[in-house]
């Protein structure tokens, strides 16, 4: 693909979609060592709201990333867990935080700079 096709090619977009909102990155990379339940989510990732994690975690099942699965019994519990699609992405979050480690204070700094 050229670098012009990443203009026209709608899967292209998706992906930069997909990790273009922080909570599904987040999210993803927060589920990288098994299944958890919403609670855990919430407690290791923090800032995050029950709203805004249930929100994420359907556009994460929607899009086939996450698979959400409910244990029987009472109480029902309900876990999350990435499917292959979703551990596809690990490899992608992780060069990209590592990009945002290497460079985040030159981008904080022309920020700054504009007026940020």
């Amino acid at each position: 693909m050229t670098s012009d096709g990443y203009l026209a090619d709608c899967r292209a977009r998706l992906a930069f979609d997909l990790l273009a909102n922080t909570w599904n990155s987040v999210v993803l990379w927060s589920l990288r060592g098994g299944p958890s339940r919403h609670g855990e989510l919430r407690g290791r990732i923090g800032g995050i709201s029950s709203k805004v994690l249930t929100e994420t975690l359907r556009r994460l099942e929607f899009n086939g990333l996450v698979e959400r699965r409910a244990d029987a019994g009472p109480p029902q519990r309900v876990s999350y867990e990435l499917t292959d699609l979703g551990r596809s992405l690990l490899g992608p979050i992780d060069a990209f935080g590592a990009w945002a480690f290497e460079h985040g204070d030159e981008v904080m700094a022309a920020q700054e700079r504009h007026g940020g």
